[in-house]
């Protein structure tokens, strides 16, 4: 879920086609979780293949990556989460209480025939799993798109690449990334422009748009140190948040107070024993600079045999996408050796 920073953020919307020739570093798990939340059957059941295996994420991942890629001339580098802090495991665990209340309650709704509350909440459902996981890798080195194993965080790693210049900006929907230091957050890269809320079972429109740390930063006149204390009043994934202290109260008291050390007793005293711990995960996280951004090879025989025939998908839409990445690697060809990827290691 992330911190929730949306009554304080200094933002600027985009257009998809302001972002062409950007290099942007997208939070793998975060844009997967979307696709197997939003496509569904019309029960909210995630679509499979003949053997049981959920293709909904690579559905997604398939037909809206190479859209962006060549449509938009926008270069994508996927991060994947690695092995989470051990903070996280108490979010971890409410996320599956959650998700096992929203199970329960979508059977009932089925059960009633009531198949938009089912949907509603089948979207809450999602589960990502290893082996689709491993799935997405798979068709990524296929298309020839680059991805990077973080060691933990895959917004920590995406703030790092951007940090260091190999990419403009780190993607997600969530604003951890400004926590971990990306200069810049590109947050909803979709095509479609919606975005379906569950509790209200409709759709709303969604503009891509950019946040710009120090430009947010100096409009508050904190610093990202504050920001992350200020982050910590509020909650993060890694601990509880005071309770009745939002983004603007959570702001308000950085401000006055300099740091969680200088706040008043009253408020000191409720703060989590570990905050120094919090603060350390988003300031020192664990990234790896053992990575390269370089376009592979466009595979079309084994994207077929995998697609088309281990996962059943429609061989006429397989290969759309495949002559359209044909195209993407025709013009890439021809473009002067500087404006390809750089190569970290």
């Amino acid at each position: 879920m992330g911190v929730y920073l949306t009554p304080i953020i200094v933002k600027r919307l985009l257009t998809l086609e302001s972002l062409g020739g950007k290099v942007l570093a997208v939070d793998a798990n975060n844009y997967l979780y979307q696709f197997l939340s939003l496509i569904r059957m019309r029960d909210g059941s995630p679509l499979r293949d003949s053997s049981g295996n959920v293709t909904s994420h690579l559905v997604g991942l398939l037909y809206r990556s190479t859209r962006l890629i060549h449509d938009y001339k926008i270069d994508l580098v996927f991060v994947f989460d690695g092995e989470p802090p051990e903070m996280k495991m108490r979010e971890l665990e409410k996320r599956r209480e959650a998700r096992e209340k929203a199970v329960r309650e979508w059977r009932e709704a089925l059960e009633a025939k009531d198949y938009a509350a089912a949907f509603s909440k089948a979207v809450m459902t999602s589960r990502l799993t290893k082996s689709m996981v491993d799935d997405a890798k798979r068709l990524l080195e296929l298309l020839g798109i680059p991805h990077v194993q973080a060691p933990s965080e895959a917004e920590a790693q995406s703030a790092y690449m951007a940090m260091r210049g190999d990419v403009w900006a780190a993607s997600s929907k969530d604003y951890d990334c400004l926590l971990f230091g990306a200069p810049r957050l590109v947050r909803f890269l979709t095509i479609t422009g919606k975005e379906f809320l569950p509790s209200k079972g409709t759709t709303r429109p969604l503009k891509p748009e950019l946040i710009d740390l120090q430009r947010f930063l100096s409009h508050h006149k904190i610093t990202r140190e504050q920001l992350v204390d200020l982050a910590i009043l509020v909650g993060t994934d890694f601990n509880e948040g005071l309770k009745g202290v939002g983004p603007k109260t959570a702001l308000k008291l950085i401000r006055e107070h300099g740091s969680l050390e200088n706040l008043p007793a009253e408020v000191r005293g409720r703060l989590p024993q570990d905050y120094e711990e919090v603060r350390r995960i988003f300031l020192q996280p664990r990234v790896t600079s053992n990575y390269t951004l370089h376009y592979g090879e466009l595979r079309e025989e084994a994207l077929y045999e995998f697609l088309c025939e281990e996962r059943d998908f429609s061989k006429r839409r397989v290969e759309t996408v495949i002559q359209r990445m044909r195209r993407f690697y025709s013009w890439r060809r021809q473009r002067p050796l500087r404006e390809w990827f750089s190569e970290a290691s």
